[in-house]
């Protein structure tokens, strides 16, 4: 009997819930937005809720494609990221199972999904997007739900215009209603004034009924006559209309209330509603047609070129004559080959006048013979039907794919970050979605419009994105830092060839602090005995205190050098004090500044000369090599301000853009800051 591992069952067991919160979490927010797109052709309708219903419904299967991806990325990444967090995939590796091991099960799970979601694309959506397409169209066709406004005009009734007072809830009656009829045209066009008016619509939805009570109606009056005196007189300025008063008058308005489904049968034979099979039957057969129409249009083109005297049979049938006669004489042996003709000094012999006719005529001959060419529009509509059907019968496999590649993503890079919970995982879920929905949108139009091959577009975001899940993959299993800080840095020091002054050591700390004097020494200082006294009676951290900042209480050197022997004696903390180490990396770092800046400087100058004198040729590469030992200088700037007092990022910011735009300028200003803040720094050396 096959026994599943109770790792496996663990982990299956971990993923299996997040999966389903996910994905049902990323297909409501996709049936959302297909419900935004489409609010304006649902308002309004007076549509029933089992159409509604059905509507969500396909739409909800239909929106699977883009839901899957999304929902398996987010859960292989909640999913180890929860393992990581809690330790357990930390357990796991130190158990001697490798993350690959332990991704076994899932991988065997993503790709049954993969498979369910091919045969899903294959047998189930072309159904599921007839039903869709038909049951949209039906909605978009139907007319909105009479609900006509007060104080307003209302249009939405075809070629007709009512205007409504007043209405009463109760009586359902109309009050004080003025109508405009344009179904007979506008010059025939009709009004009706009425003081009431009750409107009711008929049983099978498709007219309206108005029973209008004590009003007038006014049409215009036009006899044929009539029409024709009036052109004959060239001036039509009176038109004379009828006038029609009553108590009581019924009109009915065609207006079709109901709901019509479309055929589904109309969809049938699109790309839509075909699986795989029937897609590369229809690309062969209208493949077969397009060859043979190219065949046509080859020969029309063959028959209508301008030197077309040359395809008519008589000159074709002399030349075959004359080529059998010279090769009996012996004249011909081998095919001779046309004489070189000179077209510049040919055209040279026509004058303005001449040439100016002959290109007319070239121009208008290559006119007409455009419109010989046979099917072309059909042609057209025949290459794109044909793009059409394949990008179809691709869109099959990219989804089985895609799901591979995201769990391939999700997945390690969930056990790199070791974040869980629904913060950091669906920030970088979404962004990687987004990334590969844009990709995938532009193959798509790409493919679609014919601007590249098919497979080309539609396998582009597949493309992009399986190098990045191989990558993670490969970082997850070798325990790399992919998202270390101080490992980039180091990367990015090595290429700007910057240097990083080295620490002092445990055992040099420890000669520094064998220097400091003893308590019985401590009456050398200097020190008087009232601020002896005060010394005497503070606590470590007002020592510390004292030793840091001595000179902002006005206190003399030698108390900085007291409180370190007080805090020795007392046996505190003191590591950190001795041999002023921000003092030793601050110099150093000012050192290296400015010796990339001489070069920094030179680089700028060599780039503004060459600017100036505009030669192309090598300004980008002396821009480069200035930009790169501007960021080398500006790093030890930075480097040298980590070890001093803090200063303004704003001031940082505004200096390191001055220098940039002139450095050679805003170099002394630099070093000039850098020194006072160096001898600021030197003043707190206690020895």
């Amino acid at each position: 009997m096959l026994k599943i591992k109770r790792l496996y069952t663990f982990v299956i067991q971990t993923f299996l819930p997040v999966f389903a919160m996910t994905f049902v979490i990323c297909l409501f927010i996709v049936l959302m937005q297909f419900l935004w797109r489409y609010v304006e052709d649902l308002v309004g309708k007076g549509l029933s809720m089992a159409v509604l219903g059905e509507l969500f419904v396909y739409a909800a299967f239909q929106l699977i494609p883009m839901a899957l991806p999304l929902s398996l990325l987010l859960a292989s990444l909640m999913a180890f990221g929860n393992l990581g967090e809690r330790l357990e995939l930390l357990a796991i590796k130190a158990s001697g199972v490798s993350l690959l091991k332990s991704m076994r099960p899932l991988i065997i799970l993503v790709a049954f999904i993969s498979i369910g979601a091919f045969f899903f694309q294959n047998e189930a959506m072309p159904r599921i997007q007839v039903k869709l397409r038909a049951l949209l169209y039906s909605i978009k066709q139907k007319s909105p739900e009479l609900e006509i406004p007060e104080g307003s005009f209302y249009s939405d009734i075809p070629n007709y215009n009512l205007y409504v007072k007043k209405k009463d809830r109760e009586t359902k009656m109309l009050h004080d209603v003025m109508i405009y009829d344009t179904s007979k045209g506008f010059d025939n066009m009709a009004v009706i004034v009425c003081d009431s008016a009750l409107m009711r619509g008929s049983e099978d939805k498709t007219f309206l009924l108005l029973n209008l009570y004590h009003g007038q109606q006014f049409a215009n009056f036009r006899q044929a006559d009539m029409s024709n005196t009036s052109s004959n007189r060239g001036n039509n300025q009176f038109v004379p209309y009828s006038r029609e008063n009553f108590k009581e008058k019924e009109v009915i308005i065609p207006f079709n209330t109901g709901f019509d489904r479309m055929d589904e049968s109309n969809l049938e034979g699109t790309q839509i509603s075909k699986n795989i099979v029937q897609l590369t039957h229809s690309i062969d057969s209208m493949s077969s047609r397009l060859d043979s129409i190219n065949i046509r249009d080859r020969k029309i083109i063959g028959q209508h070129t301008f030197f077309s005297y040359r395809n008519a049979d008589a000159y074709v049938k002399k030349q075959r004559k004359e080529d059998s006669l010279r090769v009996v004489r012996g004249e011909i042996k081998t095919k001779q080959l046309p004489a070189k003709v000179d077209f510049d000094s040919l055209l040279n012999s026509y004058s303005k006048d001449q040439m100016s006719q002959y290109l007319m005529s070239a121009a208008s001959e290559a006119e007409n013979n455009r419109y010989n060419m046979l099917e072309s529009t059909q042609k057209a509509g025949l290459q794109k039907n044909i793009r059409f059907h394949e990008v179809e019968r691709h869109q099959k496999f990219t989804l089985s794919f895609a799901c591979l590649i995201f769990f391939f993503i999700g997945a390690p890079l969930g056990a790199i970050i070791r974040k869980g919970g629904l913060g950091m995982p669906v920030v970088v879920s979404v962004a990687l979605f987004i990334v590969y929905y844009i990709i995938n949108n532009i193959g798509y139009k790409m493919a679609r419009d014919g601007v590249w091959e098919v497979w080309q577009g539609m396998w582009l975001s597949s493309f992009a994105l399986f190098p990045l899940g191989v990558f993670l993959t490969y970082k997850a299993m070798n325990d790399s830092a992919l998202f270390n800080p101080e490992a980039y840095g180091k990367f990015f020091r090595k290429i700007f060839f910057i240097k990083t002054p080295e620490k002092i050591g445990e055992n040099e700390r420890n000669a520094i602090i064998d220097t400091i004097p003893a308590m019985s020494e401590i009456s050398k200082l200097g020190i008087d005995d009232e601020t002896m006294a005060n010394l005497l009676g503070m606590d470590n951290d007002h020592l510390r205190d004292i030793h840091k900042n001595y000179a902002q209480y006005g206190y003399a050197k030698n108390m900085q050098l007291a409180s370190l022997i007080l805090l020795k004696e007392r046996k505190g903390e003191i590591s950190d004090l001795v041999g002023n180490q921000n003092y030793k990396l601050a110099s150093e770092d000012y050192q290296l500044f400015t010796k990339s800046s001489i070069l920094t400087g030179i680089a700028y100058i060599l780039a503004l000369i060459i600017y100036i004198l505009d030669i192309s040729s090598l300004s980008i590469s002396f821009g480069i090599a200035y930009l790169a030992l501007f960021i080398r200088s500006i790093v030890y700037y930075s480097m040298f301000y980590a070890n001093v007092a803090k200063s303004s990022k704003v001031y940082h910011t505004i200096v390191s853009l001055l220098a940039f735009a002139a450095y050679p300028l805003t170099y002394w200003y630099i070093k000039k800051k850098m020194e006072e803040n160096l001898t600021l720094l030197k003043g707190h050396d206690i020895i």
